[in-house]
């Protein structure tokens, strides 16, 4: 009986004691298999097309098109006069890039803007990390009142958060005058100093901004594995030695990610000044993203504007790449 079971599963293409049968074999054979499985490839590939065709279209006419055409003006002296006839805009070459770094203006807004990211940046993440370890760990009432409260001027209009700063900037009746007045003093004009007008803005983007920051880390911190921190205890490691050896190493990929995105932001920084001081007094508070607006909605230089655009990517794009070498080689 077992002989003529294996001759059986011999004649139906199956392998003797094996007793199960093939697979069934397609009518059109394998090429016939491949051609189905190309065919529900490109259905697929179809649908992702289309579904995908809103963004694209809106992508391509609201991002694409506007950044080469910025891209062609900062090549030409396209004014106001061009905005009717662009075609008449007259080729200048690397004419506007090159009276850029003649221009003292834009070199006084290039500082500004550096200075407000060297002392900004820092100021925002390590307030930042110190807020996510105080809410994650050390304050166990309120905490969600606490996250809501420094997240809150995160969501809040900037016309809003102007309104609050210059009432407690104000140097005859603000909140800080008030108190140098119970004292005695007289408070400064923090707004209408060239020296104390780029701190003031950068404490207010520090207030604004710290809330992103934390939220970030608090999501790190809640990754670190527990076990880990257990262990190190176990082996004696105290508070701040637990957090040095164990919790910043392993913070290091969030670290980096909101040190590169707050940066970019600074490096942006527009509504700041805008809003309050319009880039003064003498220029102190003037960014290159305000001094771009100017140019190119003020003055209708918009081919100058355009090259001071991409003088800007350049520099953000080249200081994005450092940022990530340079602290990517610490999260390995």
């Amino acid at each position: 009986m077992s002989t003529t079971t294996g001759k059986a599963a011999q004649a139906a293409g199956a392998r003797p004691g094996t007793g199960a049968l093939p697979a069934p074999v397609p009518a059109d054979g394998p090429q016939g298999a491949r051609r189905r499985r190309k065919h529900s490839t490109g259905v697929q590939n179809v649908a992702g097309w289309l579904f995908s065709t809103p963004f694209l279209v809106l992508f391509l006419v609201f991002m694409a098109l506007p950044i080469l055409a910025t891209l062609a003006m900062s090549f030409t002296d396209f004014g106001l006069r061009n905005v009717t006839r662009p075609l008449d805009a007259e080729f200048i070459g690397f004419e506007n890039y090159v009276k850029l770094f003649q221009d003292d203006k834009f070199l006084t807004s290039l500082f500004n803007t550096a200075y407000f990211v060297v002392v900004g940046v820092p100021l925002t993440v390590l307030l930042g990390l110190v807020v996510a370890v105080l809410l994650n760990n050390g304050i166990d009432r309120a905490r969600t009142f606490f996250r809501v409260g420094f997240y809150a001027p995160v969501v809040t209009t900037i016309v809003a958060v102007a309104v609050v700063w210059r009432f407690v900037l104000d140097p005859s009746d603000g909140l800080i005058a008030g108190l140098f007045s119970e004292v005695g003093l007289t408070a400064p004009d923090f707004l209408g100093s060239e020296t104390l007008a780029m701190p003031s803005m950068i404490a207010m983007a520090v207030w604004r901004n710290l809330g992103t920051v934390m939220v970030l880390l608090i999501a790190g911190l809640q990754a670190v594995p527990t076990e880990v921190r257990e262990a190190a205890r176990l082996d004696g490691a105290g508070i701040w030695q637990e957090f040095r050896r164990i919790t910043v190493p392993l913070l290091r990929p969030t670290l980096l990610y909101a040190t590169v995105i707050t940066t970019i932001g600074y490096l942006n920084v527009f509504e700041e000044p805008f809003v309050m001081t319009q880039g003064g007094p003498s220029d102190a508070t003037l960014t290159v993203s305000l001094n771009m607006y100017r140019e190119g909605f003020n003055f209708f230089h918009m081919g100058y504007a355009s090259a001071m655009a991409y003088v800007l990517f350049v520099v953000i794009m080249g200081i994005t790449v450092l940022q990530l070498r340079l602290l990517k080689d610490n999260t390995k």
